[in-house]
Protein backbone atom coordinates (compact mmCIF):
# COMPACT_ATOMS: atom_id res chain seq x y z
CA UNK A 1 0.00 0.00 0.00
CA UNK A 2 1.21 3.49 -0.72
CA UNK A 3 0.75 6.62 1.31
CA UNK A 4 -0.09 8.67 -1.77
CA UNK A 5 -3.84 8.28 -2.38
CA UNK A 6 -3.66 9.55 -5.95
CA UNK A 7 -1.37 6.69 -6.97
CA UNK A 8 -3.95 4.03 -6.07
CA UNK A 9 -6.33 3.20 -8.93
CA UNK A 10 -9.98 3.70 -7.95
CA UNK A 11 -10.76 0.15 -9.05
CA UNK A 12 -8.18 -1.32 -6.64
CA UNK A 13 -9.67 -2.51 -3.36
CA UNK A 14 -8.03 -1.12 -0.25
CA UNK A 15 -8.58 -2.67 3.17
CA UNK A 16 -9.45 0.21 5.47
CA UNK A 17 -8.13 -1.73 8.49
CA UNK A 18 -4.71 -2.08 6.83
CA UNK A 19 -4.76 1.54 5.72
CA UNK A 20 -5.58 2.66 9.27
CA UNK A 21 -2.72 0.52 10.64
CA UNK A 22 -0.36 2.22 8.18
CA UNK A 23 -1.61 5.82 8.34
CA UNK A 24 -3.95 6.10 11.35
CA UNK A 25 -2.48 9.39 12.56
CA UNK A 26 -3.44 10.98 9.21
CA UNK A 27 -6.99 9.61 9.05
CA UNK A 28 -10.36 9.95 10.73
CA UNK A 29 -12.64 6.94 11.05
CA UNK A 30 -16.40 7.41 10.71
CA UNK A 31 -18.05 5.59 13.62
CA UNK A 32 -21.51 5.94 12.07
CA UNK A 33 -22.65 2.58 10.72
CA UNK A 34 -23.85 2.81 7.10
CA UNK A 35 -25.32 0.04 4.92
CA UNK A 36 -23.38 -1.21 1.90
CA UNK A 37 -25.92 -0.89 -0.90
CA UNK A 38 -23.99 -0.55 -4.16
CA UNK A 39 -22.55 -3.38 -6.19
CA UNK A 40 -19.05 -2.37 -5.15
CA UNK A 41 -18.38 -2.53 -1.40
CA UNK A 42 -14.82 -1.16 -1.50
CA UNK A 43 -14.22 2.20 -3.17
CA UNK A 44 -12.22 5.36 -2.71
CA UNK A 45 -11.50 8.70 -4.31
CA UNK A 46 -11.33 12.44 -3.81
CA UNK A 47 -14.30 13.90 -1.98
CA UNK A 48 -17.01 16.09 -3.49
CA UNK A 49 -19.82 17.22 -1.20
CA UNK A 50 -23.46 18.25 -1.11
CA UNK A 51 -25.56 19.30 1.88
CA UNK A 52 -29.29 19.02 1.24
CA UNK A 53 -32.46 18.08 3.08
CA UNK A 54 -35.09 16.02 1.29
CA UNK A 55 -34.16 17.64 -2.06
CA UNK A 56 -31.94 15.75 -4.49
CA UNK A 57 -31.75 18.13 -7.47
CA UNK A 58 -28.11 19.04 -6.71
CA UNK A 59 -27.24 15.37 -6.25
CA UNK A 60 -28.75 14.48 -9.62
CA UNK A 61 -27.06 17.41 -11.39
CA UNK A 62 -23.67 16.70 -9.85
CA UNK A 63 -23.66 12.97 -10.62
CA UNK A 64 -24.59 13.79 -14.23
CA UNK A 65 -21.18 15.49 -14.63
CA UNK A 66 -17.80 13.77 -15.07
CA UNK A 67 -16.76 12.29 -11.73
CA UNK A 68 -13.17 11.37 -12.52
CA UNK A 69 -13.22 8.65 -9.85
CA UNK A 70 -14.49 10.97 -7.10
CA UNK A 71 -16.79 10.03 -4.23
CA UNK A 72 -19.84 12.21 -3.62
CA UNK A 73 -20.62 12.64 0.08
CA UNK A 74 -24.21 13.76 0.61
CA UNK A 75 -25.27 15.09 3.99
CA UNK A 76 -29.02 14.75 4.17
CA UNK A 77 -28.96 15.49 7.89
CA UNK A 78 -29.57 11.83 8.65
CA UNK A 79 -33.17 12.04 7.41
CA UNK A 80 -34.79 8.80 6.34
CA UNK A 81 -38.01 10.56 5.29
CA UNK A 82 -37.25 10.53 1.56
CA UNK A 83 -34.57 9.17 -0.75
CA UNK A 84 -31.72 11.32 -2.02
CA UNK A 85 -30.42 8.74 -4.54
CA UNK A 86 -32.33 6.26 -6.68
CA UNK A 87 -31.43 3.85 -9.46
CA UNK A 88 -31.47 6.42 -12.28
CA UNK A 89 -29.20 8.83 -10.41
CA UNK A 90 -26.86 5.99 -9.43
CA UNK A 91 -26.75 4.75 -13.05
CA UNK A 92 -25.83 8.28 -14.11
CA UNK A 93 -22.98 8.23 -11.60
CA UNK A 94 -21.65 5.01 -13.16
CA UNK A 95 -21.92 6.45 -16.68
CA UNK A 96 -20.02 9.55 -15.58
CA UNK A 97 -17.14 7.80 -13.82
CA UNK A 98 -17.92 8.34 -10.12
CA UNK A 99 -16.32 5.83 -7.73
CA UNK A 100 -19.06 6.01 -5.13
CA UNK A 101 -21.69 7.84 -3.11
CA UNK A 102 -21.89 8.13 0.67
CA UNK A 103 -25.32 9.28 1.87
CA UNK A 104 -26.04 10.50 5.38
CA UNK A 105 -29.68 9.83 4.68
CA UNK A 106 -31.83 7.50 2.61
CA UNK A 107 -31.65 6.02 -0.88
CA UNK A 108 -34.23 3.99 -2.80
CA UNK A 109 -34.15 1.24 -5.44
CA UNK A 110 -31.80 -0.89 -3.32
CA UNK A 111 -31.86 -3.94 -5.59
CA UNK A 112 -31.17 -1.98 -8.78
CA UNK A 113 -28.38 0.02 -7.13
CA UNK A 114 -26.91 -3.24 -5.81
CA UNK A 115 -26.52 -4.46 -9.39
CA UNK A 116 -24.45 -1.41 -10.42
CA UNK A 117 -20.63 -1.30 -10.34
CA UNK A 118 -20.72 1.60 -7.90
CA UNK A 119 -19.96 2.01 -4.23
CA UNK A 120 -23.00 3.27 -2.32
CA UNK A 121 -23.27 3.56 1.45
CA UNK A 122 -26.33 5.04 3.17
CA UNK A 123 -28.20 5.08 6.46
CA UNK A 124 -31.10 3.19 4.92
CA UNK A 125 -33.81 3.32 2.29
CA UNK A 126 -37.24 4.78 1.71
CA UNK A 127 -39.30 4.49 -1.50
CA UNK A 128 -40.51 8.11 -1.15
CA UNK A 129 -38.82 10.41 -3.65
CA UNK A 130 -37.47 13.78 -2.59
CA UNK A 131 -38.16 17.33 -3.76
CA UNK A 132 -36.44 18.64 -6.90
CA UNK A 133 -36.10 22.34 -6.09
CA UNK A 134 -32.30 22.55 -6.02
CA UNK A 135 -31.99 23.61 -2.40
CA UNK A 136 -28.69 22.89 -0.73
CA UNK A 137 -24.98 23.61 -0.79
CA UNK A 138 -22.26 22.12 -2.94
CA UNK A 139 -18.51 21.65 -2.35
CA UNK A 140 -18.65 22.69 1.31
CA UNK A 141 -17.01 20.98 4.27
CA UNK A 142 -19.46 18.58 5.89
CA UNK A 143 -19.30 17.26 9.42
CA UNK A 144 -20.95 13.89 9.87
CA UNK A 145 -20.74 12.14 13.23
CA UNK A 146 -17.74 14.28 14.18
CA UNK A 147 -15.76 13.60 10.99
CA UNK A 148 -14.98 16.39 8.51
CA UNK A 149 -15.47 15.60 4.82
CA UNK A 150 -13.57 18.30 2.94
CA UNK A 151 -13.83 18.68 -0.83
CA UNK A 152 -10.63 17.36 -2.40
CA UNK A 153 -9.58 15.23 0.59
CA UNK A 154 -9.49 11.47 0.03
CA UNK A 155 -12.03 8.95 1.37
CA UNK A 156 -11.73 5.16 1.53
CA UNK A 157 -14.68 2.84 2.15
CA UNK A 158 -15.10 -0.91 2.47
CA UNK A 159 -17.05 -3.43 4.51
CA UNK A 160 -15.27 -2.31 7.69
CA UNK A 161 -16.19 1.34 7.35
CA UNK A 162 -15.04 4.71 6.12
CA UNK A 163 -11.72 6.52 6.54
CA UNK A 164 -11.18 10.16 5.66
CA UNK A 165 -7.94 12.01 5.11
CA UNK A 166 -7.50 14.78 7.68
Amino acid sequence: MTSNPTSIPASEAIATADLYDERGDELDSLALQLHDIGGRVAFHGPIRTIRCHRDNALVKATLATPGGGAVLVVDGGGSLESALVGDLIAASAVENGWAGIIVHGAIRDREAIGALPLGVKALGSNPRKSAKEGRGEQDVTLEIAGVAFRPGAHVWADGDGILVER
